[in-house]
């Protein structure tokens, strides 16, 4: 049985139809992404449940050992190359299937649940997303990346090949370079996949324009 993380929930109306289970980047947490629902402006029927969940708080080679929320650990940061703990990737699948399990079992079937997130959560978003067996609403990544395509090439379900992702990522972005959002929608676009791409002139961060464009695409998938 997989523990359930800590989590924080915001409901946009009574008796969600949608669930988007968002996931925070290296470091951060569930409050990270919270001011991002009413920008969204998705209030009203049919109704969406954000889940914001916690990662667990990990030493993290890469930096040092110093323990902080994180995903996976990274053993090794070299510009576009990483080195990341699979097994950690692979348990927090298991926290995510178990989250989507959750939302089923409240109402919410998995037809009708995004997985999103940012940096390392959007990378988690590509590993569980694609990885899952049912098919999703729709994969949404934010200066995402791959972390590790032989997990993911071996684990893959042609569920979600029809999936439509949604991914964003700055040009100036000098914590996960622009190359590693590229290589990953490649990689997408190489499995059959749907992805939306855009690039805008920002840092590692989210920016107002990012953001209208993920309102339009969610709102063309809320029935």
């Amino acid at each position: 049985m997989t523990d359930q993380p800590s989590t924080i929930e915001i409901e946009t109306a009574p008796n969600p139809a949608y669930a988007v289970i968002l996931m925070h980047g290296l470091g951060a947490d569930a409050n990270d992404f919270v001011p991002l629902v009413p920008e969204l402006r998705v209030a009203g029927a049919p109704g969406v449940r954000f889940v914001f969940p916690n990662a667990p708080e990990i030493a993290v080679t890469a930096n040092g050992g110093y323990v902080m929320r994180a995903w996976y650990d990274i053993a090794s940061f070299d510009g576009v190359n990483r080195r990341v703990d699979e097994a950690g990737i692979e348990a927090s699948c298991a926290t995510v299937r178990a989250l989507i399990a959750e939302q089923n079992r409240r109402g919410i079937p998995t037809s009708k649940i995004f997985l999103a997130g940012f940096s390392q959560g959007g990378a988690m978003t590509y590993a569980a997303g694609l990885t899952h067996p049912e098919a999703l609403a729709g994969l949404i990544v934010l200066s995402g990346y791959v972390p590790a395509p032989g997990f993911i090439d071996s684990r893959f379900e042609a569920a979600n090949r029809d999936t439509p992702i949604f991914a964003a990522h700055g040009t100036q972005d000098d914590v996960l370079p622009i190359q590693l959002g590229e290589a990953a929608r490649d990689f997408a676009l190489a499995k059959g996949c749907k992805v939306a791409w855009h690039a805008y002139p920002m840092p590692h961060s989210v920016c107002l324009e990012e953001v209208e464009a993920l309102r339009t695409w969610l709102d063309e998938r809320l029935e």
